[in-house]
């Protein structure tokens, strides 16, 4: 358990142009896209931990499915392994519709998934959950924080218990050193704008 720490913001446009020496905002080839989620890693590296990251793909106008493999499944799937090299979580911000489908086929293939964050500020999950899991992610998420005190009121004792677990191990929601359950999207509030 731990504290909320405060967001940091990962702008991938500007990410592309320094790592591959590109004028363009293009996420085309697997080695761009490694390229982008190491610096990426070097930038969590630096950070404090844990990490609550706003990862935004605005100025992204290609994506296609390596890159999206890359730099959203393989950064999901490092930092949710036991042997994860910090605690890091994800939150992504403008994913557009043309980035979407690589995105999704990517995530449901490797049974993962992400918060996604939209202009308007509401939140959406990308990627495969059972029904629980999202059940609980929608409660949270609805809440902002459900305190621990509140748990057994909003979860109760069976399946969504278990399910509360599970997001917590994949990511999804942050659970702070009380026993707090905090939806991702909105700890990233104070850099989304």
């Amino acid at each position: 358990m731990r504290s909320v720490p405060d967001p940091i913001l990962i702008e991938v446009g500007p990410l592309v142009r320094e790592s591959v020496a590109s004028l363009y905002s293009h996420l085309v080839t697997r080695p761009t896209g490694r390229a982008v989620r190491l610096a990426i890693e070097a930038m969590l590296a630096e950070a404090g931990e844990p990490t609550i990251t706003l990862v935004d793909l605005t100025e992204i106008t290609i994506l296609d499915y390596s890159c999206a493999d890359e730099v959203v499944a393989r950064l999901l799937r490092r930092y949710s392994e036991i042997d994860r090299p910090r605690e890091a979580f994800f939150v992504f911000r403008g994913v557009q519709e043309r980035h979407r489908e690589p995105i999704q086929a990517v995530l449901e293939r490797q049974r993962l998934a992400a918060v996604s964050r939209r202009d308007d500020g509401t939140a959406e999950l990308l990627g495969t959950l059972d029904e629980d899991e999202s059940a609980v992610w929608r409660l949270v998420e609805s809440e902002g924080v459900v305190p621990d005190e509140r748990s057994d009121d909003v979860f109760g004792n069976g399946s969504l218990r278990t399910a509360v677990d599970r997001l917590v191990e994949r990511r999804l929601i942050f659970a702070d050193a009380t026993g707090g359950m905090h939806a991702l999207s909105r700890l990233v509030a104070p850099v989304a704008t």
